[in-house]
This record gives C-alpha cells, structure tokens and sequence, in this order.
C-alpha cells in the first residue's frame, strides 16, 4: 500500500480505522523498537548521540520535568494523564519543525533496567522517546545491554 495525498475535507476524527494503517503503524514502530535495542547492543547508550539536539532536549527536559528521574518506573497513567499529556505536548511542539517524525508512535522501556516486553513498554510520541532515552544514555542507564551483550558474543 503506497501512501496518498490526504483528501481536501478528510476528517480524522470521522474516519474508519483502517487496519492495514494501523498494522503499518505498528510494523514501523516495532522496527524502530529493534533498531535501537540493537544499536544499544553495539554501543554503550553513554556514548551515543540520538539526534543532533541531543544536548538541547536533555537541558530542555532538566527544565520542563525537574521530577523526572531517568532511572526510574515511569508512572504511565501519570504521563498520559489530561495534565501529563498537556505537559509533553507543550514539550514536544518546540520540537515539532526541529526533529522528523517527532510525533511518530514509538516504543518506549517503562524502565531503563528492563529488556522491552509486554508488561514493560509503553507506546509514547518519538519526542517523549528521545527525551527519556536521550536522559538515560547520559547517566549511563542503557550500558547494560552493551555489557551483557558482549558477554553473550564471547560465550
């Protein structure tokens, strides 16, 4: 299925969920999900960089989510909450002509300890996914994987 211009009065909130869409939409985040899991095999998460704003979205979120800790258990009802929707919504806009597809579904690790799974992932906009990764790498919170994969490789 290619994609197609949009119709000139085609209304979101009216229309049909087409399955073939969604099923598109969730092969693209799943691929994104594998990708970086498998970039973080190879390269400890401390010495990657996400985007060319990296240093910008990390001061950015230091300012806007002073509470937020990296290392811990996102609260998912919290972060999709009326308030904590607004509040990353307001967070993700100055991003909106800065980063591609910052508004894109992704997954995100409800926890840095953890290996994606179905209790453990939350599907969040791509910006909300650099910023938490992006903060995360920066402490030195997604090393692990590169450590326990290269222990793997030498078995």
């Amino acid at each position: 299925m290619s994609v197609q211009q949009v119709p000139a009065g085609f209304n979101a909130e009216e229309a049909d969920n087409f399955e073939e869409i969604e099923k598109q939409f969730a092969v693209k985040a799943v691929q994104h999900m594998a990708t970086y899991w498998g970039i973080l095999e190879k390269v400890k998460g401390s010495s990657l960089r996400l985007t060319k704003l990296d240093d910008e979205i990390y001061e950015h979120l230091k300012t806007d989510f002073p509470e937020f800790d990296p290392a811990a258990t996102i609260n998912e009802d919290e972060m999709k909450s009326k308030a904590g929707k607004e509040r990353w919504r307001n967070f993700m806009m100055k991003y909106e002509k800065k980063v591609d597809d910052y508004n894109f579904g992704t997954m995100l690790r409800s926890n840095p300890k953890w290996e994606y799974g179905e209790k453990e992932t939350i599907f969040v906009p791509r910006m909300q996914f650099y910023a938490i990764e992006i903060a995360r790498n920066r402490l030195g919170l997604n090393d692990w994987i590169y450590e326990q994969a290269q222990k793997e490789s030498k078995k």
